[in-house]
């Protein structure tokens, strides 16, 4: 069974992690591999894989520095990196650089295949324990950008009884089939309901609309010349308990 018909770049300088990716990646093709991080620059942006598999160990990488010159070459590409057991600093230094999710590789190689699937839906794939300091510092930047317009609040008076429903269920992390049974309504009537409530509340996403439940108000702002984006805004994150559970959009 072939799930994804799209180029998934492998880059790790271990023999044991690449058979470990190979192991999870079965069902996945084409599926390349580079051993040095000289190849993997020079090829990046000729390859253009949709998703690119990192060893953060791969000597020369250094670290999130290497990850933003990758973003740079290829910026549409979803980043897996692969680690033994980062801290969290570590870790969440890779979301702001960009990564759309971080995998220990002590893990049973399965895991790969539903992380790459959820990656390539848009979704994040992080752990539970990291997702208020996630929410926090996405907060803690957009307040630090330059105030394009007059102050514009999001009532969440706004919303219907059940879209209030669903805006709490997302602010809790679940994701539309864990709402959609929680409810006993369809997952389409799930999507439908986000589809008013992003516009009600000028937004796009759910990592926005989590953000929206845990402050009062708002603000309409354009990024800074010299503030980037702290980090991808995916339609959906998938956040896992220590292994993990899901937050998609």
């Amino acid at each position: 069974m072939n799930i994804g018909g799209f180029m998934i770049l492998v880059a790790t300088a271990s023999h044991e992690t690449f058979v470990w990716c190979k192991l999870g990646l079965q069902n996945f093709s084409p599926v390349l591999s580079v051993a040095e991080t000289d190849s993997l620059m020079a090829g990046y942006a000729r390859l253009k894989p949709k998703i690119l598999i990192v060893d953060l160990g791969l000597p020369g990488l250094t670290g999130t520095r290497g990850i933003g010159r990758l973003k740079l070459i290829h910026s549409a590409a979803k980043i897996i990196v692969l680690c033994a057991e980062p801290s969290d600093e570590v870790e969440l230094s890779l979301f702001n650089a960009g990564v759309s999710g971080c995998s220990r590789i002590d893990m049973d190689p399965r895991h790969l295949e539903r992380i790459v699937a959820a990656v390539d839906r848009g979704e994040l794939w992080i752990r539970r324990a990291l997702l208020p300091r996630l929410l926090g510092e996405t907060r803690a930047h957009s307040l630090h950008r330059t105030w394009t317009g007059p102050t514009r609040i999001k009532n969440l008076s706004y919303l219907t009884q059940r879209e209030r429903e669903i805006a709490v269920l997302i602010a809790n992390g679940e994701n539309n089939k864990q709402i959609a049974r929680r409810l006993t309504i369809t997952e389409r009537t799930v999507k439908s309901h986000l589809t008013e409530i992003f516009r009600k509340l000028g937004i796009s996403d759910r990592l926005n609309l989590a953000l929206q439940m845990m402050g009062p108000s708002s603000v309409e702002y354009e990024p800074s010349a010299n503030h980037a984006s702290p980090l991808p805004m995916a339609a959906d994150i998938h956040v896992h308990d220590a292994e993990s559970m899901r937050f998609d959009v």
